[in-house]
């Protein structure tokens, strides 16, 4: 499957004026428009701006300062010499600038595993990008064939009331030649009616699950769209292979790297109890002069280089309880990866027993359909001929819609299935 990073740079611009919506082209407006992805994808640019070594404290920390004062001073000094000096109002002025360097030397391989940790995070974030698109494509894929299959059930009633109305006409037409009562053409317009007010109701379904879809593609809900297709099941999937590929989920890999990032953030945690050794440099200038004192200009300017040494002896235990707490969130990364992949297994497991069944059934089910839309011609024919009653052909027409509902219902449960345990294990495509 491709990565879907680089689904996401191949994009082309889509006319949503295009008409019937075809599923790739819904997945493409989703992808560019869902503000899920793009919080994902600004957090992957975070993380990307702060994997920085200088973020992990490893480069040089140059700073300079500079200052100027000027001063109106009492100067009153007596001098070992016997000499008395006495002056109010004096002016003086103090200047003084400096540029310092330094660099971390050694501090327990703290800055190498901060470093590590920083990459980690731009990984995992990748991942969590992954998983959004992911889950973005699995939640639009079920939307658009829960549209196709409403539709699909539509079709089942239009035939019903297609049915209903020819029993209406004969009915009519028996009641003018004085074969017919009007109790049966009063139960064909009650059961005709029935099935429009049942149309009206899917119609209302349809249109709340077009809504839902234009929600997931960030488009106006009340746009209007025409989705023409047919729900087909991918129906080569196989169990093991499901089960071997729980482990590429990128919501599992992100949660094998939240052990990693734990392991560092323990490393980092150790780090502060080591000695830490800084090389220093600069250069200083100052310059003071007053004009009364002993001192009339005291001017001070040159480089330095030099070494620092901090060293932790005791800070109340705060550095090793700091340790044992990061000891303990890495076990709970574990854990919360365990939990992942238990509940990933199951609900793959879950999903392919769904899968399996329905396409068990969906063949019985076909054959159901075609069976029942043979009857209900059979006792509609039957019925124009008088050898079949009003309650045979209700009958027939209600086994029809029952047969229709259960074939589609069946189709979309496989494909939900299916696009579930795809989800499951990064194997959705499109």
């Amino acid at each position: 499957m491709k990565n879907l990073l680089v689904i996401l740079l191949f994009i082309t611009t889509h006319s949503f004026a295009q008409q019937p919506l075809q599923l790739h082209d819904a997945i493409n407006i989703a992808l560019q428009n869902s503000y899920d992805i793009q919080i994902a994808k600004n957090n992957v640019e975070i993380n990307s701006i702060n994997n920085d070594y200088g973020i992990a404290g490893g480069l040089p920390v140059v700073t300079g300062a500079a200052s100027d004062n000027e001063l109106v001073t009492n100067v009153n000094q007596q001098l070992s010499t016997g000499t008395h000096i006495q002056r109010k109002g004096a002016v003086a002025n103090s200047a003084s600038g400096s540029v310092a360097g330094s660099i971390l030397l050694y501090n327990g391989m703290r800055v190498i595993a901060t470093k590590k940790r920083l990459e980690e995070l731009e990984s995992q974030n990748k991942e969590y990008l992954n998983a959004t698109i992911e889950n973005t494509i699995a939640t639009v894929m079920t939307q658009y064939y829960d549209v196709v299959r409403q539709q699909s059930y539509m079709s089942t009633l239009d035939t019903s009331i297609t049915v209903g109305q020819e029993r209406l006409d004969i009915v009519k037409a028996q009641l003018n030649v004085g074969l017919a009562n009007n109790a049966d053409l009063f139960q064909s317009e009650l059961d005709l009616n029935a099935l429009i007010q049942a149309k009206k109701i899917q119609e209302l379904v349809i249109e709340q699950s077009k809504t839902s879809l234009l929600t997931s593609l960030s488009l106006k809900p009340d746009s209007n769209i025409i989705i023409e297709d047919t729900i087909i099941v991918d129906s080569t999937l196989m169990l093991g292979d499901v089960m071997n590929n729980v482990y590429r989920s990128p919501d599992v890999v992100a949660a094998s790297m939240q052990v990693t990032i734990s392991q560092l953030l323990e490393k980092e945690t150790a780090a502060q109890r080591y000695p830490s050794v800084y090389a220093n440099t600069g250069y200083d200038y100052s310059r003071s002069q007053t004009s009364a004192g002993n001192v009339l200009l005291n001017q001070n300017y040159g480089p330095y280089i030099g070494l620092s040494l901090s060293v932790p002896i005791y800070n109340g235990s705060i550095y090793k309880r700091q340790q044992r707490v990061a000891e303990i969130n890495t076990a709970n990364a574990q854990l919360q990866q365990n939990i992942l992949v238990r509940d990933n297994t199951s609900n793959a497991v879950k999903n392919y027993e769904t899968y399996q069944k329905s396409l068990q059934q969906l063949q019985m089910q076909r054959e159901s359909y075609a069976l029942a839309k043979q009857l209900l011609d059979l006792v509609l024919m039957k019925f124009q001929l008088r050898v079949a009653t009003i309650v045979d052909v209700k009958n027939a027409q209600e086994s029809f819609a029952n047969a229709g509902y259960l074939l589609v219902n069946m189709s979309y449960a496989a494909k939900a299935a299916e696009i579930e345990m795809k989800r499951l294990t990064y194997q959705l495509g499109f």
